[in-house]
């Protein structure tokens, strides 16, 4: 099925696939909210409309179209934000774009699910997409008087996603007894048996690990006995970026060297040579490479097992080397840490004690850069432990402290009476190395690793607290603006500011956006690119002594 935005000459809407993320979900405990399927899987239910600039609104409470105070931020022009058209306390926001659906098909337009505004509400319409050739307005209702609401840059202001226009006119609801289906009735016995028996097992005897702390079986689309009901059952939505490869994107004027020059000469794919200028052998090669790349993800992406990052337990060693490690793939392994003494006892007070004053070395004054990644050795900072825990303790603490793996070296002695606190994944490492222990991280909610590959196999432990990992294909280098080493022009592909006129390869690169929960490892296979930003106080273990090769460090072409 397609569905198609024509665009007039000057239109440059921002349209991406929904993301099934919410602040508010980030926030509950454990982040226990993404437990919840159906909400997951309606966040993600169709693509957003982003507001291009920020502003700022108020509504007074009369009915007239002056009732509405809009103030644009400086950076944005006042012809791109929202406007009072209608009247009644409704901010309306002009779609740059007519949307064409196959016939048959309506649009169903709204706000973005599960993403509650203060003062605010967005208002629903369904719109017949298959003949009109009219624009659509996405309009918002102010709900409190004279209160002022915030819109950044790159906020969601419209969602949307097709429906079938005749569908609810041939369903035929109706009301039956519980045992009219056959079976029903004792699976849902069996159920609500087991469900009150785990309950009652939660509360006499809760689980250290979080992903012990939720039965799964509607997430994992199996009943009470384990089996599958149906065959097509969703974990995850993966929608699909509208294709922009027909539209040659105006520039404007401040952007046209970087992306005429570096931008554009990074990836030679985005524009065909002129004809009177043959392309090199170097711009030819890395055109066969960009078309390989591009190819082989998506012959991968025909597999539902090749699309998605996995949650896996009880893997054995020759399964992981043969489905992930040998094949280069990520997974979510869960239950690998379930006996490891530091999931109940680390909290910061017990850290600080086992550690006490010792001095540790850690990344400081980081919010001070935004290439804090880049320069490491400028960030170098030292501090008693304990100091320092309180340091990234405190409300607010953002990304200006870590303790991160890079400073390992330094901090093996002083950290090494946390050690017995760890157990050890022998199964997949090595233990006969210098550094057995891997390297940890240790830092307040907020911190982040900017996008970027490694040069070797990683194994992630979250130990305490939560984090966000934003992960991309090897193959997705072309579409990453990868300028220096490892590292990406791109250093937060969360930033509202980031707009796809600046880096426009990105709208089509693939991301999955996992959550690390505390009990919880990811292998982050070499060179697939992550981004991480803690979501708690959060205590995190590395290791890349894998009990197989590991050494594409070796040959990479540093220069």
């Amino acid at each position: 099925m397609d569905l198609t935005c024509f665009l007039h000459p000057g239109w440059q809407p921002l349209i991406r696939p929904a993301p099934a993320k919410r602040d508010w979900m980030d926030a509950t405990p454990e982040s226990f909210a993404y437990r919840c399927l159906p909400l997951n899987i309606a966040n993600a239910h169709g693509w957003e409309l982003l507001n291009p600039n920020a502003f700022d609104a108020c509504w007074n409470g009369q009915t007239d179209t002056g009732a509405v105070t809009i103030r644009p931020h400086a950076e944005g022009p006042v012809a791109s934000v929202a406007t009072s058209l209608f009247g009644q306390g409704i901010l309306t926001f002009h779609i740059p774009g007519i949307f064409r659906t196959p016939p048959g098909w309506n649009l169903w337009i709204g706000g973005s699910p599960n993403q509650p505004k203060d003062a605010i509400y967005p208002l629903t319409g369904v719109v017949e997409t298959d003949w009109s050739p009219f624009t659509f307005t996405m309009n918002w209702r102010f709900t409190r008087p004279n209160q002022w609401v915030h819109f950044d840059a790159g906020e969601p202001i419209c969602f949307f996603f097709p429906v079938q226009r005749a569908l609810l006119d041939d369903i035929k609801p109706a009301l039956a007894p519980i045992d009219a289906e056959p079976g029903l009735l004792d699976r849902f016995q069996e159920w609500s048996r087991g469900r009150d028996a785990f309950v009652l097992r939660m509360a006499s005897e809760p689980p250290p690990a979080p992903a012990d702390k939720w039965q799964k079986h509607y997430y994992r689309g199996v009943d009470m006995g384990e089996q599958e009901r149906i065959a097509d059952h969703r974990t995850r939505l993966r929608l699909k970026p509208f294709d922009a490869s027909t539209i040659s994107w105006p520039l404007e004027p401040a952007l046209d060297a970087k992306v005429a020059g570096t931008a554009k000469a990074a990836n030679p794919t985005d524009q065909a040579p002129a004809q009177d200028a043959p392309p090199s052998q170097t711009l030819l090669d890395l055109r066969k490479r960009e078309w390989l790349l591009e190819t082989m993800e998506r012959q991968r992406a025909l597999s539902a097992h090749g699309a998605a990052i996995e949650r896996r337990a009880g893997l054995s060693s020759d399964e992981f080397l043969e489905r992930y490690y040998a094949a280069n793939r990520p997974v979510i392994l869960t239950g690998e840490m379930s006996g490891w003494p530091a999931l109940a006892k680390w909290t910061p007070e017990y850290l600080k004690q086992a550690v006490g004053s010792r001095t540790i070395e850690f990344q400081g004054d980081r919010s001070k850069s935004d290439r804090f990644e880049i320069h490491k050795d400028a960030h170098r900072r030292e501090a008693p432990f304990d100091q320092f825990i309180d340091l990234v303790s405190r409300p607010a603490a953002g990304n200006d402290a870590y303790l991160t793996a890079y400073n390992s070296a330094r901090n093996t002695e002083a950290i090494s009476a946390l050690h017995p606190d760890l157990g050890f994944p022998d199964k997949f490492l090595n233990p006969d190395v210098e550094q057995p222990n891997g390297m940890m991280w240790i830092g307040p909610a907020g911190t982040l690793t900017s996008l970027h590959h490694d040069l070797t196999n990683n194994l992630i432990a979250q130990v305490v607290g939560r984090k966000r990992l934003l992960v991309l294909p090897a193959s997705e280098v072309g579409k990453l603006y990868n300028h220096l080493h490892v590292f990406s022009e791109i250093s937060d592909l969360e930033d509202p500011a980031l707009t796809l006129q600046q880096f426009p390869r990105l709208q089509h690169a693939r991301f999955t956006e996992v959550t690390l929960m505390p009990g919880e490892m990811i292998f982050m296979p070499l060179a697939w690119w992550h981004q991480v930003r803690s979501i708690d106080f959060s205590v995190t273990v590395t290791y890349t002594n894998f009990r197989w090769p590991n050494d594409g460090y070796r040959d990479f072409p540093a220069a």
